[in-house]
């Protein structure tokens, strides 16, 4: 072989390395950024992440197991004629709580809105939702007046009476409706204000660059202080309190979070919400979602948008601090706190 050949073949061999280490780095560089194993191997990472993944498909992540303990809502509240439309029902003698039970509508909803009876205990002499071996000295039904899928119209209170009526008859009482165009009147307005005073805020943190493995971004968010939840794709970050609804939610690709090789699973953005009304001031839930979202994309070198793509810079998120105040400041004025029983029933 001459040196011109054996030249040649030198230069050829180099390019073809060349051309093999440079596809391995794009290959590297468009993986996504995998997660850092802590406290064991590998191995032992993926096995987890696979019996996690596993659960979480059939619907049976159990977060308690797991150290983790998503806030339980308090039962509903007694009814309050803020947001209610309430008809007392009278008795002429008490009627014991199997007596009520039994006399109890199937559902407890007319049209969309949520419909209760209650009855006011003849020892406590408080309003509670009908007991077993208790005695009721008097009846109260109510139906919502508004929630987010509008507002109390004719229909549902024509069905409000008869389910309220229907209870009466066998439980021999009497009761007294309000007036429908009166109930539906305050329905329209409770709506309007609800409307004008609802908030939803979303932000959205994307990847500049690389994108996230699924494992990545539950292992970041955790160490903010988000956790799981048995809903793929979702986490969430508690409540101060115990029994309170999460102050903010965490969402990314559900099927990237269920795919066969969530290493491979690209994600490229996360979606932050904040449900103002059903929040508590005092938790300083915007303070909170905004310290979130940027230290998430310090994090993961990812920026901070709105759910249309458009960044969202320090003054823009004072503006928005600035109005959620001027909103709360209008809800405490109405007795609907954001956060309150009240709050989250209307805005539900």
């Amino acid at each position: 072989m001459s040196t011109l050949q054996i030249g040649l073949a030198i230069v050829g061999a180099l390019v073809l390395a060349v051309m093999a280490a440079q596809a391995a780095w794009i290959s590297r560089k468009d993986q996504p950024r995998q997660a850092t194993p802590q406290d064991g191997s590998d191995s032992s990472k993926a096995g987890a992440d696979a019996s996690a993944r596993t659960q979480a498909e059939a619907g049976r992540v159990d977060l308690d197991e797991a150290g983790f303990a998503l806030p339980r809502l308090e039962k509903r509240p007694v009814m309050d004629a803020l947001i209610d439309v309430i008809a007392p029902i009278a008795l002429d003698t008490a009627v014991s709580g199997e007596a009520a039970l039994a006399a109890l509508p199937t559902t407890r909803r007319v049209g969309s809105k949520p419909f209760s009876i209650e009855g006011l205990n003849a020892g406590s002499q408080c309003w509670e939702i009908p007991l077993a071996g208790e005695r009721y000295a008097a009846f109260q039904a109510g139906v919502q007046l508004a929630n987010r899928l509008g507002a109390l119209n004719e229909i549902e209170y024509s069905e409000f009476v008869i389910k309220t009526q229907a209870f009466c008859d066998l439980v021999n009482a009497a009761p007294d409706f309000p007036e429908m165009r009166e109930a539906v009147a305050r329905a329209n307005e409770l709506d309007q204000f609800a409307n004008d005073h609802d908030a939803q805020l979303v932000f959205v943190v994307r990847a500049r660059h690389v994108a996230w493995s699924p494992a990545y971004v539950q292992q970041i968010a955790a160490h903010h202080g988000f956790v799981g939840t048995a809903m793929a794709g979702r986490m969430v970050l508690p409540a101060s309190g115990a029994g309170l609804p999460a102050l903010l939610s965490l969402s990314f690709d559900a099927q990237a979070a269920l795919a066969e090789d969530t290493a491979q699973a690209a994600v490229r953005e996360l979606v932050m919400s904040l449900d103002v009304p059903q929040v508590e001031r005092s938790e300083s839930p915007f303070d909170r979602l905004r310290q979130a979202a940027l230290a998430l994309a310090d994090s993961m070198d990812g920026i901070v948008t709105d759910d249309k793509g458009l960044p969202l810079g320090p003054e823009v998120l004072d503006m928005i601090g600035a109005e959620l105040q001027s909103l709360y400041d209008r809800l405490d004025q109405r007795d609907l706190s954001a956060g309150s029983a009240l709050a989250r029933r209307l805005f539900s």
